[in-house]
């Protein structure tokens, strides 16, 4: 099962790479992977995508944990919680007017960004739904660069 996991850990040389090595040493795959400041200058908040059974997750929690570096471990998705990625999909001026009137398009969180030759279209959608889109799109020539999740609980 997937499973989202919050990382709250100190912003140190090395603290990201002592927890992917957890998972490396382990065999856990990591799906997805976020890392961004918070609003205190000395922590940051990783989000990591992996999946496992209960226990599992449970074991990734517990050795997550004992790092120096991590100040507190949360798995999001045991509880209500709201996740999200940003995609941007690039295509040229000719392959946009073959998707224009999708109904995707007229999603008001889309922005769309057209130069003299491509066309960007940005969206900030949770991951099902774009992979939705992506499905929708057909088959048209364009290039995709896709968000980490990023989730907090939501009670």
């Amino acid at each position: 099962m997937r499973h989202i996991i919050s990382v709250k850990l100190e912003n140190e040389s090395g603290a990201l790479s002592r927890v992917a090595n957890l998972f490396s040493a382990r065999n856990f795959n990591i799906e997805s992977l976020s890392v961004a400041p918070t609003n205190n200058p000395s922590s940051s908040i990783m989000t990591i995508v992996t999946s496992g059974n209960d226990h599992v997750i449970e074991q990734i929690i517990k050795q997550l944990s004992k790092i120096i570096d991590v100040l507190d471990v949360v798995d999001i998705t045991s509880s209500d919680h709201i996740e999200k990625q940003v995609l941007l999909i690039k295509l040229d001026s000719n392959e946009y007017q073959k998707i224009k009137g999708k109904d995707f398009l007229n999603d008001k969180s889309i922005n769309i960004y057209e130069k003299s030759a491509s066309i960007v279209i940005e969206l900030c959608s949770s991951p099902k739904e774009i992979d939705e889109i992506l499905h929708n799109i057909g088959n048209i020539e364009y290039e995709i660069v896709r968000s980490g999740t990023v989730g907090i609980n939501n009670n």
